[in-house]
């Protein structure tokens, strides 16, 4: 092996901080199995315990409709398309019953970037379903969504967040992030958040005192060296705020309107997520992307940099849309965290055991009120990076 590519390995596995330029070299490299020894050996240091966890939400499209346009989404749609839709209630409340009924704790809502529905929209929504379902987490909306609210009406992104946690939302998730970098961000959609943007949204919904997850999708038109910048970007906010609880990656899946573009298979799927797992030393989670990659490269992930198998997804349609469709049943997800040999645990979004060892549950998974990740307990938490 290269000796500059082994002394940054090893920097990475003692705990140092790569570099930039460290990153982009670690891309250089196709030795696959390095770089997953490595990715594993900072896993197993930041999550020595024998567990492996998963989650189990639903995501639940309440819309359709989106007024930006993205080269690689296959689901959105214009107001005036005849299958363009927003959910009835009565079928938002089936969806959330039917996953309370599978062991669910979270909903993962989000929508297209709806150009007319205002925010009080959003708030009536958000304090229908906490009232009615008080033990789901309402891991709601995404970073561009919410750069659009605060353009919809006008107001300063703040007074959005605040006002959407007041109603109920509990978690942000980390979508719409693909490469957070303006220049494959201005090719690839129109409409929609620049990097700045998605970063600003993410902050401040940190400063509120709120968590949420991070993304790349990858294997389009950017360079190794930005899918390095966009980790860069990462790892910055979460210096600054410490908001981000998991990052999750995944190839660009082409069928769509990019159907030209080069698949990725599994070797970059898992090369780029060790790297990012060596790269984010202050992110302390990473979730297998088995919805994108199928079950086995999912499971294989677990030794990628990966501690994590990502949600049962009992509801999944953006993805699909553009003609990937991975399904495993609970019991397949925890059969793979078994034969990787790790013992398999249920979290919820702040990553606090919700069962025991042995699979019994220890509390109702959200309290009441809106949650408070930092003064909720709930059984067992797991290890949090400081």
């Amino acid at each position: 092996m290269n000796p500059t590519i082994q002394r940054i390995l090893s920097k990475a596995v003692d705990g140092g901080r790569l570099s930039v330029e460290e990153g982009v070299a670690l891309f250089e490299t196709h030795d696959l199995h390095a770089l997953g020894r490595a990715a594993h050996a900072v896993t197993q240091r930041l999550h020595p315990e024998p567990y492996r966890t998963y989650n189990i939400d639903r995501n639940i499209n309440y819309t359709n409709v989106c007024a930006a346009v993205c080269d690689f989404c296959a689901f959105y749609r214009k107001s005036s398309d005849a299958d363009a839709y927003v959910l009835p209630r009565e079928e938002l409340y089936q969806k959330i019953e039917e996953t309370i009924a599978l062991g669910g704790d979270q909903i993962l809502m989000q929508g297209g970037m709806h150009p007319n529905l205002k925010l009080e929209w959003y708030e009536e929504l958000l304090r229908d379903l906490r009232e009615r379902f008080p033990q789901v987490n309402l891991h709601a909306f995404s970073p561009p969504e919410i750069v659009n609210f605060a353009r919809v009406n006008k107001l300063p992104m703040r007074t959005v967040l605040e006002r959407l946690k007041a109603a109920g939302m509990g978690s942000l998730p980390g979508g719409g992030g693909e490469i957070l970098v303006d220049r494959v961000r201005k090719i690839l959609t129109k409409g929609k958040a620049l990097t700045d943007e998605w970063l600003e949204a993410s902050r401040v919904w940190h400063q509120l005192g709120g968590k949420s997850t991070c993304t790349m999708m990858f294997g389009h038109i950017e360079t190794l060296a930005e899918r390095i910048e966009h980790l860069d970007r990462l790892r910055q906010l979460q210096d600054e705020t410490g908001g981000f609880t998991a990052f999750i990656c995944w190839t660009m899946q082409p069928g769509h309107k990019m159907a030209d573009a080069p698949a990725q298979g599994a070797f970059e799927y898992l090369r780029t997520q060790a790297i990012a797992r060596l790269y984010l030393d202050n992110i302390p989670n990473i979730q297998s992307s088995w919805v994108t990659q199928g079950a086995k490269i999912g499971q294989i992930a677990l030794f990628y940099g990966a501690n994590d198998m990502g949600s049962l997804m009992i509801e999944e349609n953006v993805v699909a849309s553009a003609g990937t469709v991975h399904y495993l049943t609970l019991e397949q997800i925890k059969s793979s965290i078994r034969e990787a040999g790790y013992i398999p645990r249920q979290r919820n979004v702040f990553y606090e055991y919700l069962d025991t060892p042995e699979g019994e549950r220890l509390l109702p998974p959200m309290p009441p009120s809106p949650p408070k990740p930092r003064e909720v307990e709930m059984g067992r938490s797991l290890p949090v990076v400081s």
